[in-house]
């Protein structure tokens, strides 16, 4: 059986490639966290953070309601072929979004006595205006 030759320096190893992300999708979820901002800071919400990375993944938006810190996931689907934005929230979902909360509080010097999880699920379809939930207390 042949080895594998490792890479000479005029020849480098070969890079992972990324998926090209869908443009469509990309703005789409942008759409989605826009009308959601929007919402949340009409509610009287005080967003403080958007599409904040921690070492466990990315907060859509992180907000206080009063000494409550929300972390506010956003979900937009153009159709429900696919299932709806609270199917896509799961309870392995939740635990990263709390894991997360911690980091957040942690990155940030800030420790709130109470957290919650919220969703935001904008349906956008192809025609009429985008349809918005605001979910509160998934957590």
């Amino acid at each position: 059986m042949p080895r594998p030759v490792p890479a000479t320096p005029s020849e480098p190893a070969p890079r992972a490639v990324r998926p090209v992300p869908d443009l469509r999708r990309v703005a789409l979820g942008r759409h989605g966290e826009a009308l959601a901002r929007r919402h949340l800071e009409q509610a009287g919400l005080v967003v403080l953070d958007a599409n904040w990375r921690g070492p466990s993944g990315e907060l859509d938006l992180v907000a206080r309601e009063g000494d409550v810190l929300v972390v506010v996931e956003v979900k937009t689907r153009a159709t429900v072929l696919r299932g709806t934005p609270h199917e896509a929230v799961t309870p392995a979902k939740l635990a990263r979004l709390l894991r997360l909360a911690e980091e957040w509080q942690q990155a940030h010097g800030v420790r709130a006595p109470e957290v919650r999880v919220d969703l935001v699920a904008v349906l956008r379809p192809r025609r009429g205006p985008s349809v918005l939930e605001h979910v509160r207390g998934l957590v």
